[in-house]
């Protein structure tokens, strides 16, 4: 990995990335469902490939421009090992984990434990890449650590008992908040649409290996999974893509810590859909996702 000079340096443009910030709030808070809708006709590491491979598909011109351009070729030369990492750690992983999980869990509890990545980002920054932490930060992490265990111990029926996969989606956040600091660290003066692209130039061929041994393709040629499908390409392209270009924006026109607090609002857009599709939130679950934002709060808070 290298901190070589920056291909574009930032200018900062606040407004610019609180904008950014509602629209992946609105997006990634609707990611949950589309996994939901995507499950009913793929299985679930086809839906973790198929929207990785469709992002790639999403950026294929944008790569085939940059592999023209002498300094993005230079920039990208310099920054593979930290590209491949982060293709991998920030979206190879977590989606096969939220894909597994969107079988058997309601789609707005995934959105509320989705919540955890702004502490992984902080706790991953101070122990790992030299952020100090302040006093209110570690009860905010505490906080949104305790939120947590309400969310995980408290299954799908409201019973208090270790829910297993609850806990695929909380290893899901610990690869987001690593891969907010790679990208923070490593990536974050290349362009957003230069880093996204390269990453999904990493994550995409690993994705399609993975599609390859299994019937994906009968399955999306199939008339009767055209809405499965429409989700799983909607969840790649937009999720996955444009978004993921929107979320490197806001890393250089702010800091890591900041663009993660989108998980803010995610819950409450997931909550939104949760309900609409009828999904029953328990008591617990609600206590779980405040604590959660309370201890966020703390953290971010001035």
């Amino acid at each position: 990995m290298t901190t070589q000079e920056p291909v574009v340096l930032p200018q900062k443009r606040p407004l610019l990335a609180w904008v950014l910030l509602c629209c992946l709030a609105l997006v990634w808070g609707s990611s949950f469902i589309l996994i939901k809708r995507s499950l009913v006709a793929f299985q679930p590491e086809q839906v973790a490939g198929g929207r990785l491979v469709f992002a790639l598909l999403f950026f294929s011109p944008f790569l085939a421009g940059q592999s023209r351009q002498a300094d993005v070729r230079a920039a990208v030369r310099h920054r593979w090992v930290a590209l491949l990492a982060s293709g991998i750690v920030g979206f190879v992983i977590p989606a096969f984990l939220f894909a597994e999980a969107g079988v058997h869990l309601n789609s707005s509890l995934a959105g509320a434990l989705n919540s955890l990545s702004p502490l992984f980002t902080l706790i991953i920054g101070g122990v790992f890449f030299g952020q100090v932490l302040k006093i209110r930060q570690v009860v905010g992490i505490l906080l949104g650590l305790a939120g947590s265990l309400l969310l995980v111990f408290f299954s799908a029926t409201g019973s208090f008992q270790i829910n297993g996969y609850a806990l695929l989606v909380v290893l899901a956040t610990l690869c987001y908040g690593l891969n907010t600091n790679l990208i923070g660290r490593y990536l974050k003066h290349l362009p957003a649409v230069v880093s996204t692209a390269w990453l999904f130039a990493f994550a995409g061929p690993i994705a399609l290996l993975t599609l390859m041994p299994t019937d994906f393709l009968d399955r999306v040629l199939a008339s009767q999974n055209r809405w499965s499908l429409g989700a799983l390409v909607t969840l790649g392209v937009f999720g996955s893509g444009l978004m993921s270009i929107f979320f490197n924006r806001v890393m250089q026109l702010s800091s890591p810590l900041f663009a993660a607090s989108v998980t803010y609002l995610i819950p409450i857009v997931a909550l939104l859909w949760g309900f609409l599709d009828g999904e029953t939130i328990y008591t617990a679950q609600f206590a779980g996702m405040g604590i959660c934002l309370l201890g966020i709060w703390l953290v971010n808070k001035s």
